[in-house]
């Protein structure tokens, strides 16, 4: 603390969800004194005999990075479940593409787990993490940033100075508003619908999507016979499946995936949350970077939206530790490394789900025979699944 009264750190991190919590965790030994602010992420664990809805799909790559952080190996192995193979069906029965983690060589392609499984491990980490201080409940209030540094000042009068304040505030980040960097996002007029479920059939550790006229719809495999599904569909047929009876809903979930596991009965109930697209000009501005949904946000259909986010946590304190004694972490021309390195890999992800997005939400014939046909020609070209699957799996 300094005469003034404020407490001085090298780095504040704004939000301690997944990809902030990772962040944190990933400058453990770096010697910068960490700030993480936080104003109501849950970290429970998942109650014995109960499953989080909210559920992700976590690659390979950020298995390793998690391992590394010593993070994955705590994780309660009976709450996670490994994905094999994937199985996509267009909207033609013949129209298909299939990958398997055997002829990738590798052991998995995906592993399946609930939110509040990894933030709660995240959380306990950081509880022991000596150069980190949590401020957690707590808000915001103002951002000053002058050139030498930044003045972060909370609603409980608490006043933080640091070089660099990193967003990792989520999809509506007060600290990208703040920083007057210009967000403007473009929904889909769709919601993802999700919910986990008990099925009749094992699912064989196979994550299944099709892609439908009404959206499209992934069944992913959880531990024993249970599946989390998102449906992501136009907001107005979202809103007619949340508004059915339990029994009905459980009907349209497993007619829409021909009932490829028999029956199917809730375990947790649906819930929704809007689509939408972000892409901005640049991640970062003189002492503010911005990691996870503050940076970007993708449609879900290809379940990469928190491996992009632990990617920009790996990139920037990447950057951050190898800076060299010519800067300060909040430095412009040091951020910018991590901007151009992020940059290549969120543009590729999102032209790909925007496009597949447009492709299969389309009822012109035309569109409908050329998509149908690509996903045939694709699932032929051990090349370009090969590609697909790389990418995938980082």
């Amino acid at each position: 603390m300094n005469v003034d009264g404020e407490m001085e750190f090298d780095i504040i991190i704004v939000g301690a969800g997944l990809v902030g919590a990772a962040f944190a965790r990933s400058l453990k030994g770096s010697g910068l004194k960490l700030a993480l602010i936080e104003n109501q992420v849950s970290q429970q664990p998942p109650k014995e005999g109960s499953w989080d809805s909210r559920i992700y799909a976590i690659s390979p790559g950020n298995v390793k990075f998690l391992s590394r952080l010593a993070i994955w190996q705590t994780l309660d192995a009976n709450r996670v479940a490994p994905v094999y193979d994937m199985h996509i069906r267009g909207d033609a029965a013949s129209a298909q593409l299939d990958f398997s983690a055997y002829e990738a060589g590798m052991p998995e392609l995906a592993f399946i787990l609930e939110s509040r499984l990894l933030q709660h491990a995240l959380w306990q980490a950081l509880a022991e993490q000596e150069n980190l201080r949590i401020f957690c409940p707590a808000n915001c209030e103002s951002l000053e940033i002058n050139e030498d540094f930044a003045t972060l000042q909370l609603q409980d009068g608490t006043s933080l100075k640091a070089n660099l304040i990193v967003a990792a505030d989520g999809a509506n980040s007060w600290v990208r508003s703040q920083a007057g960097i210009e967000a403007n996002p473009k929904p889909y007029q769709q919601m993802g619908v999700v919910a986990n479920f008990a099925t009749e059939k094992h699912h064989g550790n196979i994550a299944r999507q099709w892609f439908r006229h009404d959206g499209v719809l992934a069944w992913l495999p959880l531990p024993e016979n249970q599946i989390s599904i998102v449906w992501s569909t136009w907001d107005e047929s979202a809103q007619a499946l949340m508004a059915l009876p339990e029994g009905e809903f459980c009907n349209a979930v497993r007619e829409a995936g021909n009932s490829a596991l028999g029956n199917m009965q809730l375990v947790t109930p649906p819930a929704a949350f809007p689509l939408r697209l972000l892409r901005l000009d640049s991640l970062v501005k003189p002492r503010i970077a911005l990691i996870g949904d503050a940076a970007h946000n993708v449609h879900p259909l290809a379940g990469q939206g928190v491996n992009l986010g632990f990617h920009d946590a790996q990139k920037l304190a990447e950057v951050l530790i190898d800076r060299g004694p010519q800067h300060d972490c909040g430095n412009y021309q040091l951020l910018r490394r991590y901007d151009r390195a992020r940059k290549e890999d969120i543009l590729a992800m999102q032209l790909v789900t925007d496009g597949l997005q447009k492709l299969f939400n389309n009822e012109s014939d035309l569109l409908r025979q050329v998509r149908n046909v690509g996903l045939k020609l694709t699932n032929k070209q051990g090349w370009i699944k090969n590609q697909l699957m790389r990418h995938a799996l980082s």
